[in-house]
């Protein structure tokens, strides 16, 4: 009896344990862990708060500046104005999204992960999960000093009415934006799995592409222009107007229906081709 027991002991002690499986929240956390440990993401994220800031207290600075110089009153300065620096902070943040992917397949380690997780897909909607919490967050951090920052420029007589209703749905859109163009940078990366290819793709998309369109006097270009990413999402953080095509809250959507289909492709592509 003793001898069996003994022989036994061994290929107890070699089942795999079910603390050791492979569940998303542990991608998730090997994914954070992952983002921190690269150094572009200490520099990419401070640059982000810090471009988002910056250009606010420069709007609000140049802005009352100009208006007690002339003389002429335009009333207090709107939320609008206050995230006006978040055209440059996105494009921290596409960065940041596409070399977390593409990083990894420079670099080999795609293969681990993939071993690691071998149905592929959680493991890309796990590192996109990560990118969209972090891009989201740093929103949030860039919104606040943006506001904390102006706070003593606008004084007073121009200060942000943070109790209108527009106001408060551009402050909460800011960050909302900024994951939503994560999502979809994160996924033009995993398509592309170049950093080179998918950066230019990216800000050519954002930057180029939808400026030479919206510039297009054809009914064709007119029609879709407003319907691309960048300036259906945008329409959350301004102050709007009747002319607009889409609401702020449809433009979103827009914008997130464009990271979505993205992702959908990278997860049908990454199933399909070699690591």
């Amino acid at each position: 009896m003793s001898a069996t027991a003994t022989a036994t002991r061994p290929r107890a002690a070699a089942r795999p344990s079910s603390d050791v499986r492979v569940t998303f929240p542990r991608l998730v956390r090997s994914e954070w862990i992952k983002l921190w440990s690269v150094r572009s993401t200490w520099w990419v994220v401070p640059i982000t708060v810090v471009a988002q800031a910056g250009i606010a207290w420069l709007i609000a600075y140049f802005g009352t500046r100009e208006m007690e110089r002339s003389g002429v009153d335009l009333g207090a300065f709107t939320a609008g104005e206050l995230v006006g620096g978040i055209q440059l902070a996105q494009l921290a943040i596409c960065v940041l999204a596409v070399l977390t992917v593409t990083g990894e397949y420079s670099t080999g380690m795609i293969r681990s992960t993939l071993t690691a997780a071998p149905t592929r897909v959680p493991a890309l909607l796990s590192k996109g999960l990560v990118v969209v919490v972090v891009s989201f967050v740093t929103g949030i951090i860039g919104t606040v000093l943006s506001w904390a920052v102006t706070y003593p420029v606008l004084g007073e007589t121009y200060r942000v009415d943070l109790a209108d209703a527009t106001n408060q749905r551009i402050l909460l859109g800011a960050p909302l934006y900024l994951a939503a163009i994560a999502l979809l940078a994160f996924a033009i990366g995993a398509l592309l799995r170049h950093s080179a290819g998918a950066l230019a793709t990216v800000l050519g998309l954002l930057l180029v592409v939808e400026g030479i369109l919206s510039m297009i006097p054809w009914t064709f270009f007119e029609k879709i222009s407003p319907y691309l990413p960048m300036s259906a999402g945008s329409q959350l953080v301004q102050n709007g107007g009747p002319d607009a095509v889409l609401s702020p809250w449809q433009g979103y959507g827009v914008l997130v229906a464009w990271g979505v289909l993205a992702v959908t492709a990278a997860c049908l592509l990454l199933r399909r081709r070699d690591a």
